[in-house]
């Protein structure tokens, strides 16, 4: 009986030695110490808000990794194609591929020898002549696109792949009157177009926007003859001026135009209105607008 008693407070010595000591109102899970935390009405609202942001987020989350491809590509239909379906195309390798599905864009790179990969062409006139209205076409950097008297008569968005507009050249070579032909509702972004004469972008019809782009003419004793932007909108396509969203017109922002004998010109029911340059060391930044002179100019005054 001594010798059981010995090793029974032999091991209760032991068991206390190797527990840690459970102090009351110390330790994060100490019942003094969490009452007063959910007992505290600021504290208490806190955390519920912080839950329900937790749960929130990760069911919305899951939400949208359920939709299928379908679904999730429509979604991307909506979205400007520069930064944002770009950004998304990061996201992940689903993401990325649903992304870059020739449904959403087509592209053209010179370096393409089979055909058969649906989406990408070897020039932009392919490219234009294979798109359907409201397609965008991104155009691969590296090298130069040739270009001459092609004409757009679809509502089209043409954007440069490369860093800078500069990544991206279009050429138009001498004996063509322009190098694109715009007869409906289009827009450029992140480009280089550059004609050797004649004039960059002619303008028919439509809403054309120039987006961060570079517009050059090269200077040679004929450059009286050359023009970076030509818009021959007649009155009678134009649209009044509350509906500017749909009218017909040409909206520069953020461009660089370089030589020429006129950076724009214009027939005379069009007039040039809001203009802003900015000069820089190396170059002019252009942002004005073409439109019709209409009651437009009695309400906004031209900057």
């Amino acid at each position: 009986k001594k010798k059981t008693l010995k090793y029974q407070v032999r091991w209760v010595q032991n068991k206390s030695q190797t527990e840690p000591k459970k102090e009351e109102g110390h330790g994060v899970g100490s019942q003094k110490n969490m009452t007063p935390m959910m007992d505290d009405p600021p504290l208490k609202q806190h955390w519920k808000r912080s839950q329900r942001t937790k749960s929130s987020s990760s069911s919305s989350s899951s939400h949208i990794t359920n939709l299928d491809d379908g679904c999730l590509m429509h979604i991307f239909s909506f979205l400007p194609p520069i930064p944002d379906r770009f950004n998304t195309a990061l996201v992940c390798h689903r993401w990325n591929y649903l992304a870059c599905h020739p449904r959403l864009w087509l592209r053209v790179d010179r370096s393409v020898k089979d055909s058969s990969e649906p989406g990408v062409f070897p020039n932009i006139e392919t490219a234009v002549s294979a798109s359907r209205p409201g397609d965008t076409i991104l155009i691969a950097a590296g090298g130069s696109h040739h270009v001459a008297n092609i004409q757009i008569r679809k509502p089209l968005c043409l954007i440069g792949a490369g860093e800078l507009p500069d990544d991206t050249t279009l050429v138009c070579s001498r004996g063509s009157d322009s190098a694109l032909e715009f007869i409906s509702t289009c827009k450029l972004a992140n480009l280089t177009v550059r004609a050797e004469l004649g004039c960059c972008l002619l303008h028919r019809k439509g809403r054309l926007t120039i987006d961060g782009c570079i517009l050059q003419c090269e200077s040679n004793p004929l450059d009286y003859l050359s023009c970076p932007i030509v818009s021959t909108a007649s009155s009678s396509e134009v649209l009044p001026s509350q509906t500017k969203s749909s009218s017909d017109g040409v909206f520069v922002s953020q461009t660089r135009i370089e030589g020429g004998a006129k950076a724009v010109l214009t027939s005379g029911d069009l007039a040039l209105q809001r203009v802003r340059v900015i000069y820089a060391r190396t170059s002019l930044l252009f942002w004005f607008d073409v439109e019709q002179i209409c009651d437009q100019i009695e309400h906004e005054k031209p900057l």
